[in-house]
């Protein structure tokens, strides 16, 4: 009587799903060095006094480190090692590099004062992506809790490339009236204490690309790239300070809300 041969049996899923955890990837990770490169570039060149080219790499690295996150879930190479990688990638990109930044170009003149702004902005990276990390499974997906660290990278990084495009020194008085310093100085603070607070962030991560849009999405992407194109500085520099307002926004209208329900009741 003839045997029957046996098949070779299938990897369980949740094996795969381990080694998965467990593999290093190229491709994802190839754009979580391109993020780690600009940060580093971005401290050497604020080290030798080229404040815009630190402040562009900076914006580099925001693109790369969207990119990376994307690009692994679009290829299914997600994992524990990239995982790590991208938020040690992003303490130097966002939180040390930034901070180093500002600090160069305006606060190293005020002293004490100076250094301890740029420590509560790198502290609060620090947080901010612990905590997100910690989080991760918890969170709802459509907001941030916090503003993100590349957002207040973006902050520091916009006014330092603002200033400069327009020949104004870190330690100048621009109008008249505006210490460049202190300005500096508010938005280092603003922007580490913001990313550790409880605020609401839209995150975006709920948004489709293959979803259908209308016409008049596409005329606005089109408006975006136009004005970009035009002035990057100061329109990179005006959207992420509206971004950096709407969480306080968001806040105080849903207060507002829960006033008038009150009220009502």
């Amino acid at each position: 009587m003839a045997t029957q041969t046996s098949r070779p049996r299938k990897p369980k899923p949740l094996l795969d799903a381990k080694l998965r955890e467990r593999s290093i990837y190229l491709l994802p990770n190839l754009f979580t060095t391109s993020a780690l490169f600009a940060g580093f570039f971005s401290i050497v060149q604020a080290m030798g006094g080229h404040f815009e080219s630190a402040a562009v790499a900076i914006f580099i690295a925001m693109v790369m480190d969207g990119l990376d996150g994307r690009v692994a879930r679009m290829t299914r190479t997600q994992s524990a090692f990239g995982a790590e990688y991208d938020s040690l990638s992003d303490m130097v990109s966002f939180g040390v590099a930034p901070s180093l930044v500002v600090y160069v170009w305006a606060l190293k003149p005020m002293g004490k004062l100076g250094w301890i702004a740029a420590f509560i902005y790198c502290a609060g990276a620090a947080l901010r992506l612990a905590r997100f990390n910690t989080k991760l499974d918890e969170s709802d997906k459509r907001w941030f809790q916090g503003l993100p660290s590349p957002a207040a990278a973006a902050l520091l990084a916009g006014l330092v490339w603002v200033a400069h495009s327009n020949g104004i020194a870190g330690n100048a008085v621009w109008g008249g009236w505006v210490h460049m310093k202190w300005l500096a100085w508010f938005a280092t603070v603003f922007a580490g204490l913001t990313m550790v607070s409880n605020l609401r962030y839209f995150s975006g991560k709920d948004f489709n690309l293959r979803r259908s849009v209308p016409f008049v999405v596409l005329l606005l992407i089109v408006l975006g790239i136009v004005l970009v194109s035009y002035s990057p500085p100061e329109v990179l520099f005006a959207l992420f300070v509206a971004y950096g307002l709407s969480g306080y926004v968001d806040w105080g209208m849903r207060r507002l809300r829960s006033n008038g329900n009150a009220q009502n009741v």
